[in-house]
């Protein structure tokens, strides 16, 4: 029975509990009780349209939720979650499934209502028993992601016809009520007697705004925007999914997409190649506006990209070589010869965000790495983290000095031409996988810089499938690897960098990384009571992984590089925190006009 409104109210009350439409990590909810939708969309949009993609690679599995198998693109739009987080807020979550949140003040655990009507494709409602048994069976049988970034779920129960209740781990992670959230809600019913760990290519039941109606195998997936979809006009959703139809087609690799793009073969395209942003879109379609290329600004984290060390390499364990080797990359002649200056070097895993350390350490972060002294570089303390840099020439003969003097220190000394370990005899040879070709103009003068150093430096592009199955399990002594951040890091930060991790197959701590000093920053984060306390836990991480050379970073840019056929519209105000092509729609006027041309 519902309790009367005054009286429940009360209860809550006298418990010190919180109940709400949504939920902010720090800070309150930019949008109230009454909102009717996120202001980055359009509720106006038309729905319709069909929209073509390109996926590099191939696929050979439809199941997004296990780690065997190469994934489809695009299976996430077939199913919902608890809620949803909006682009233009550090870190919020606002009902989709749930349309009432309940939790203590200390986020202990959390209740979470589901709406009456939210269901699956197949029109059975979504109860509290498919919410716990997504849970458990993603937690035993699921990618070894979920087992990590839902460990501290210990329990979940049903409360009543529409109420779940998550408990938590004991102690301080105001997280865990925001990340159980995003929990995936998978239809128990449907998967009964099925194997839920086996990669296939039956489509899933699901509860999205998009239901698979084609499968090529390696080829192509298609989607269909469900026309009786539950949530299309719940707040979170109103003006988003507006196409009709979405199709991925698979290319072997991104030269011979760019080539299908500009041929019409397909309709939108994220580019992150500067040579092919600046000329390589060149065609008559470009030229007679067909074919927009366009930039657009944003506010997110960038993250890190970089040529990533496998530190479970013997010759990758000290921190002076993989330092000494960071030297031989020349990024001030990359970016002037071969991305026409478009890019800035990276020089925080939380670049173009106030996480991003920078300068000498502040009070704050020296109280929280004083208790470390002795157990991190001396240098988190007391210099600024800044990448090696060149004046352009592509004469490194300083940089590669000071990385004769780090190796010598570590042991290693050229021999005949070669280096070599002084103690072992090894020499220093190892291999740099890559999965995009556009890469090797990067990564082979990297590689004659190394050869200088008598380090033989070997570069390998193989196919997608070979690369994610290598890199899941290891097999590799260096790749190019994207650590992707959000405005509010916390419990996914055990997956990129602590102990826990780094043996675990298909997890994001590709570096290897096991260290208890890591590991205590990491769980501070999570702990953080306020946002204050964790931008500035944040950024002791930060310059503690910086400077311990666990990678050499490469560039980031601070927009959106997008082209497109000139079929979309799109909401007058972009979010802050993403591109939000969720939020466009196909404009008639122009599909007619596109669809006129390619037919000439």
């Amino acid at each position: 029975m519902r309790l009367p409104l005054v009286f429940a109210l009360a209860l809550l009350a006298s418990q010190n509990l919180f109940a709400a439409h949504g939920v902010a990590m720090h800070g309150d909810l930019k949008y109230g009780a009454d909102f009717s939708h996120f202001e980055y969309t359009h509720p106006g949009a038309p729905k319709g349209g069909a929209v073509r993609q390109s996926a590099i690679g191939s696929f050979d599995s439809i199941n997004p939720f296990i780690l065997k198998g190469n994934k489809a693109s695009g299976l996430g739009l077939t199913f919902d979650t608890l809620t949803e987080q909006p682009d233009d807020e550090p870190f919020s979550a606002y009902g989709l499934i749930a349309e009432d949140i309940e939790m203590p003040e200390d986020r202990s655990w959390v209740i979470y209502t589901l709406r009456p009507e939210a269901c699956f494709h197949d029109g059975s409602p979504i109860t509290p028993e498919d919410v716990i048994f997504s849970l458990e069976i993603l937690k035993t049988k699921g990618h070894p992601f979920y087992r990590a970034y839902f460990g501290d779920v210990v329990k979940a129960e049903k409360l009543g016809e529409h109420k779940v209740k998550f408990s938590f781990t004991p102690g301080v992670n105001r997280e865990l009520a925001l990340i159980i959230g995003q929990l995936p809600v998978l239809s128990k019913a449907w998967w009964e007697g099925k194997e839920f760990d086996k990669p296939g290519l039956e489509p899933i039941m699901g509860s999205g705004p998009y239901r698979i109606t084609d499968v090529e195998p390696g080829r192509s997936i298609t989607y269909e925007r469900v026309k009786d979809y539950w949530g299309t006009n719940t707040p979170v959703n109103n003006g988003r999914y507006n196409f009709g139809r979405l199709r991925f087609d698979y290319y072997r690799d991104s030269n011979v997409a760019l080539e299908a793009f500009k041929a019409g073969e397909f309709d939108f395209r994220a580019e992150n190649t500067s040579k092919l942003w600046d000329s390589g879109y060149d065609s008559p379609a470009l030229a007679a506006g067909m074919i927009k290329k366009e930039l657009i600004p944003h506010q997110q984290p960038t993250g890190m990209q970089a040529l990533a060390f496998n530190t479970r390499r013997s010759i990758f364990k000290d921190r002076r070589v993989r330092e000494a080797l960071g030297y031989a990359f020349d990024f001030e002649w990359s970016n002037k010869n071969l991305f026409n200056s478009a890019y800035t070097r990276t020089e925080s895993f939380f670049s173009n965000s106030e996480l991003a350390s920078s300068g000498l350490p502040s009070e704050e972060e020296l109280a929280i790495l004083k208790p470390y002294k002795g157990r991190v570089p001396d240098e988190a303390f007391t210099q600024e983290y800044k990448a090696p840099s060149t004046d352009g020439s592509g004469n490194i003969r300083a940089n590669l000095r000071k990385a004769v003097g780090l190796l010598r220190e570590a042991g290693w000394k050229v021999k005949n031409g070669k280096l070599a370990n002084e103690r072992t005899g090894e020499q220093m040879s190892f291999e740099i996988l890559l999965v995009q070709p556009a890469f090797e103009r990067v990564v082979l003068p990297f590689a004659r810089n190394l050869e200088r150093l008598g380090i033989e430096a070997r570069v390998r592009t193989v196919d997608s499938a070979q690369y994610e199955n290598r890199v899941r399990d290891f097999d590799f002594d260096m790749v190019v690897q994207s650590f992707g951040q959000s405005m509010s890091p916390g419990n996914e930060q055990r997956d990129f960098w602590a102990s826990a991790s780094a043996d675990e197959p298909g997890s994001k701590n590709i570096v290897g990384i096991k260290d208890p000093v890591v590991d205590e920053l990491i769980a501070g984060i999570i702990s953080a009571p306020d946002r204050k306390s964790l931008v500035n836990r944040t950024r002791a991480l930060d310059r503690v992984l910086l400077w311990s050379h666990y990678v050499i970073p490469q560039w980031h840019l601070r927009f959106f590089r997008v082209a497109y056929w000139d079929l979309f519209a799109r909401p007058s105000v972009s979010p802050l925190y993403g591109l939000g092509f969720d939020t466009w729609w196909v404009d008639p006027a122009g599909e007619a006009r596109i669809k006129a041309y390619r037919g000439k």
